[in-house]
């Protein structure tokens, strides 16, 4: 399909506005699905948006007398390796209902689900870069091991370590604050 595409870039770069309307249209179909597979739902509409501005905008620099396919997945990386840094900095941990919380940390009032989701994100933040992704990808956001590989670039194996260990850790550190607060 992409080779399809490259004679509607050279249209676009020419100036023909309905063409490039036609390409962009098709290329957000393509960004949907390229994207869906590799960042969280909530994500997913920003992403195309950026990848299309950046295909619109840098449409100058396609050679047409090369490949289409290369160039735009080259635009497409780079735009959800930007969302993926725009995660490790983002400060708010959202959990989906669907993933909600064993019902020995479910909390009764707001001010005390305020507090939780600080706790909860403060204690990941003392993880392994690689482990707190992982676990919020897996564990707070329902995506699946494969999914969370794919996202970070760790194998499978090394997400699975990454949960245990992260996760042992995280175990680690709520026993030694139970402790030190005991009466």
């Amino acid at each position: 399909m992409a080779d399809d595409w490259a004679p509607l870039m050279a249209a676009s770069q020419a100036g023909d506005t309905v063409v490039d309307r036609r390409l962009l249209d098709e290329l957000r179909r393509w960004l949907e699905r390229y994207y869906r597979r590799r960042l969280p739902s909530s994500m997913l509409d920003d992403a195309v948006q950026d990848a299309l501005v950046a295909i619109h905008t840098k449409r100058h620099t396609y050679d047409p007398s090369k490949p289409f396919s290369p160039w735009l997945a080259a635009i497409a990386r780079y735009k959800w390796i930007d969302r993926l840094r725009s995660m490790r900095t983002h400060h708010t941990e959202m959990l989906p209902e669907e993933h909600a919380l064993p019902e020995a940390m479910v909390v009764g009032d707001a001010a005390t689900s305020i507090l939780s989701a600080v706790v909860l994100r403060d204690l990941i933040a003392t993880l392994k870069p690689a482990q707190a992704a992982v676990i919020r990808l897996v564990k707070l956001q329902g995506f699946s091991i494969e999914e969370a590989a794919t996202v970070t670039g760790q194998s499978t194996a090394l997400v699975k370590v990454n949960i245990h260990r992260g996760l042992g850790r995280l175990s680690e550190k709520v026993k030694g604050y139970a402790g030190d607060h005991d009466d």
